[in-house]
């Protein structure tokens, strides 16, 4: 399970010109899931974003998490996290879960997220989306589970 982890103030994710999901302060996180994934491994990516220390204290060190700031969530699946560009131009998505089984793991991580957070806005699995967002740093962050 791979996850691509933004700071931001504000994010928000259009299908057919409609926002389907959005967050205020706090993260956006593209996630992909692996053709071995489990939800253990879904709920281990949660837990380590959730307790990330990527956001100023009062002095300015990064001391503080998601959860320190009650911040917001943005989670949008992305298959192309596991893109292979070793080979010629053109990327091989062979290394990217089935559909059903990538699915299946998004919701369960999106569910972790709701657990914890006070506001989680999604994307919507397999659709075609636009994804706005400001960057707060910027702060971005590559996690592999």
């Amino acid at each position: 399970m791979r996850a691509l982890v933004q700071r931001v103030t504000k994010a928000s994710v259009l299908v057919d010109d409609q926002t389907v999901g959005s967050c205020g302060r706090g993260l956006l996180v593209f996630l992909g899931v692996g053709p071995n994934d489990t939800e253990q491994d879904a709920q281990r990516l949660w837990n380590k974003i959730w307790r990330l220390r990527i956001f100023a204290d009062d002095a300015e060190k990064t001391n503080l998490s998601l959860a320190d700031i009650d911040g917001e969530v943005l989670i949008v699946s992305q298959f192309t996290l596991y893109a292979d560009c070793r080979k010629g131009n053109r990327p091989s998505f062979a290394k990217a879960a089935p559909p059903d089984h990538a699915e299946r793991l998004y919701e369960a991580f999106c569910a972790y997220a709701a657990a914890d957070a006070k506001h989680v806005g999604t994307g919507i699995f397999g659709a075609y989306m636009q994804v706005e967002l400001v960057n707060d740093g910027p702060f971005t962050l590559w996690l592999d589970m």
